[in-house]
């Protein structure tokens, strides 16, 4: 089958959406002939990944409306308009490009990987061919109730998030990209009620938008392994990377770890951001500098080492819809606790984790406190989260198992 897959963040070796669309084009080309649609602002990552001979299979187009390639050096800040915009012209470059290469090529169908945004149009989906929307997401919001917290930048950054929501909802070819799409995968259930409401017509679940390698999985096995072996610490050591930018909910992880009042443990947290000095001076605040440590920016590699050192993941986020960082984390057999809120809320289970219901900031410290405090005192119940979490991810995470469940979805269309 030839399949098409627009992927406006495509590239090796990255995380977030980058990593999403590189991932979704290798493992449907284990069954497919497969072109991709991208940007030239990936296009020396990956063509040096296929130096290497990885995804020679791969057949690439880098498009670039206007030969503008976006700068994510100097672009790519704070709310970025400018990338927003970059890609709205993009899909309708796009439309065009692939409507005169159709006619050469005939491909089967176009899977829309990335930007996994429920609320930005695809114009390939008025490609005569059956149109795979997603996995998509962005339909979550940080409860109301929790914004008391947020300073006024960060107040503005939600309502902005979600008057840029709304008007995409107001976008007449959002509307046809649903309508027009033969199938659209929701993350979380925030995301597929406004994907009814703009008039999908058929709709199915998807565990998330990211997932992991049975070669990462090994790689955290193996890390996991080795640390255990050669240490002796006692303390039990709860971590939480990632940005430090207050939707993220670093500071409700703090309050609980505080409220817990563990002598013998740790909090690790590993990132930078808009919120550091904010969090620092909490910490600060509160006398338990010894025990909360904040380790700075950390490349890929020292953040698997920092994670096999640790036992807890806290992922108190107030609207990720699919993020990586759980699925490493449980793959390196670490029970996670989160707020019961949009895509980590559907990533963890009560097998592989605790999920603490997002009511308010104080409700919900005193949840996260609780779950440390019972995760610290039960060695036991942290081993079988843990291992239940490394055979969750083994069984719905996979990209390998990934590429198997496109194919047989591509197969029904």
């Amino acid at each position: 089958m030839k399949v098409l897959v627009s992927a406006y963040a495509c590239e090796p070796n990255k995380g977030s959406e980058p990593g999403v669309g590189w991932n979704i084009a290798s493992a449907i080309s284990q069954d497919h002939e497969v072109w991709v649609l991208t940007t030239a602002t990936h296009r020396r990552g990956i063509e040096a990944e296929l130096m290497t001979g990885v995804a020679a299979q791969l057949h690439w187009i880098y498009l670039d409306p206007f030969d503008w390639v976006y700068d994510w050096e100097t672009g790519g800040k704070g709310i970025q308009w400018d990338v927003h915009l970059h890609h709205y012209l993009w899909q309708i470059a796009a439309y065009f490009k692939i409507k005169t290469l159709h006619q050469t090529i005939g491909f089967d169908l176009v899977h829309h990987a990335t930007y996994g945004r429920y609320s930005a149009p695809s114009f390939l989906s008025f490609l005569p061919i059956p149109f795979v929307w997603g996995p998509v997401g962005g339909g979550e919001s940080a409860p109301v109730s929790f914004w008391k917290d947020f300073n006024l930048k960060a107040k503005l950054y939600e309502f902005l998030r979600q008057a840029a929501r709304i008007s995409g909802e107001l976008d007449p070819f959002v509307h046809l990209t649903a309508r027009k799409s033969a199938i659209a995968l929701a993350c979380t259930p925030e995301t597929a009620k406004r994907l009814k409401a703009l008039g999908v017509k058929r709709l199915e679940w998807v565990s998330g938008q990211t997932g992991i390698t049975a070669a990462e999985l090994a790689q955290f096995e193996q890390l996991k392994v080795q640390f255990s072996n050669s240490s002796s610490n006692q303390s039990v050591r709860f971590l939480s990377l990632g940005r430090l930018i207050h939707w993220k909910g670093f500071h409700l992880g703090i309050r609980g770890f505080i409220e817990a009042d563990l002598p013998n443990a740790e909090y690790w947290i590993g990132g930078t951001g808009a919120e550091e000095a904010r969090l620092k001076e909490l910490v600060q605040r509160s006398g338990w500098g010894d025990r909360i440590k904040f380790l700075g920016p950390l490349s890929r590699i020292d953040a698997l080492q920092v994670m096999a050192q640790c036992d807890v993941l806290v992922h108190p986020s107030l609207h990720d819809f699919s993020p990586t960082v759980c699925l490493e984390a449980m793959a390196a057999g670490l029970p996670v606790i989160c707020l019961d809120l949009g895509g980590p809320s559907r990533q963890i289970t009560d097998e592989t984790g605790i999920r603490v219901p997002a009511v308010n900031p104080t409700k919900a410290v005193t949840g996260l406190a609780q779950a440390m405090v019972q995760l610290n005192q039960d060695k036991a119940l942290r081993s079988a989260l843990g291992i239940a979490a490394q055979q969750r991810v083994r069984q719905f995470y996979l990209w390998e198992t990934r590429g198997r469940d496109y194919s047989e979805l591509y197969r029904s269309l």
